[in-house]
């Protein structure tokens, strides 16, 4: 509510003039009955009050959860509801309906982004939290999800809905602690926030600290991995065996001497960039797991783990194959579920 109105107010003031056209986009989950439709009804009437273009999509959360359970890729309920709404977003860029979708996250949303995936132990692409900009790379017409709010505390907007005695809707899921969002919102950050005050802004900016430290990793990574990754297996007389589209294991090998020679930093995120490309990300544990297997962790507690033939099952139907000169990460290829 309080984005809306903020750039339907920006807009309509010809020295401020966003000199844009500006619509609003509703998502019905089909997950509340109806408080939902009572939320449509709220908005959709807010929406002609304005005079303002209202897109709406009536998803269904449980029919996906269903489908990615069955191709091997579970959900939950939260990471269902958030992926149907940005395809849609998605489809509003690709339709050319949209050029930008804004939505309304705040430093609130920010924080307990931060600290869910701390606690899920993420990496530093987990850390980078809600990302103001992301890029829509459609071939056709490309656009952009925009987070102009990010910087704002939650009871900043509601101190300014409460100022132009603008109402809103509130989820009633928001006050259901069995969803760890929600629990981290009511008692996990206001216990911290007694420890230190500031706690929301210090998770904030953590995660730009992450996502600047991450854009600098992918550009050593996009400049290095064409050297190191080997597609396919090694063939006797030379050259390499590559799947075909047809096949049903895709193959990536990485030279465990030069693994060897890279720092542990980069070693890491290189192992986690080859399983990335065969669609599996790789948690701390499933890493050093690989690493061993290599012969390249200080962890290793098995000398079996180096020898070569030896194999890893990962997570993802991702396995990995230890030979004399290489690490080779394989996976067989389930049905994919889109996912945004």
């Amino acid at each position: 509510m309080a984005l809306l109105l903020l750039l339907h107010a920006a807009n309509a003031l010809p020295h401020k003039a966003l000199g844009v056209g500006l619509s609003a986009a509703h998502v019905q989950h089909g997950l509340r009955g109806e408080e939902a439709d009572a939320d449509l009804a709220f908005v959709q009437s807010l929406c002609a009050q304005l005079d303002v273009p209202l897109h709406i999509y009536h998803a269904s959360v449980s029919d996906r959860i269903a489908h990615a359970s069955k191709t091997g890729e579970p959900e939950t309920i939260e990471e269902a509801a958030r992926n149907l709404r940005y395809a849609f977003f998605v489809q509003l860029i690709a339709e050319r309906r949209a050029d930008s979708v804004l939505t309304a996250h705040t430093l609130d949303d920010q924080a307990e982004t931060v600290l869910m995936r701390l606690l899920r132990g993420a990496w530093t692409e987990g850390l980078s939290g809600i990302y103001p900009v992301i890029l829509v790379p459609h071939t056709t017409h490309p656009g952009k999800i925009l987070r102009p709010l990010l910087g704002v505390r939650r009871t900043d907007l509601i101190a300014y809905l409460e100022s132009c005695n603008q109402p809103w809707r509130t989820d009633s899921t928001n006050a259901d602690e069995n969803f760890t969002r929600n629990r981290i919102r009511h008692s996990v950050l206001p216990l911290l926030r007694g420890e230190n005050p500031a706690i929301d802004q210090t998770l904030a900016n953590l995660a730009e600290l992450a996502r600047d430290d991450e854009e600098r990793w992918q550009s050593e990574l996009s400049r290095i991995l064409p050297q190191l990754l080997l597609p396919g297996k090694a063939v006797r007389g030379g050259g390499r065996a590559v799947s075909t589209p047809s096949g049903e294991t895709n193959s990536i090998a990485l030279e465990i001497d030069r693994l060897r020679a890279l720092d542990p930093a980069l070693r890491r995120r290189v192992v986690r960039a080859a399983a990335r490309q065969l669609g599996v990300r790789l948690n701390f544990d499933e890493t050093a797991r690989l690493l061993a297997l290599a012969g390249l962790s200080s962890n290793s507690d098995s000398a079996v783990a180096m020898r070569s033939g030896s194999t890893l099952q990962l997570a993802g139907q991702l396995s990995a194959q230890r030979s004399p000169r290489e690490l080779r990460l394989s996976r067989n290829s389930p049905p994919k579920c889109p996912v945004y």
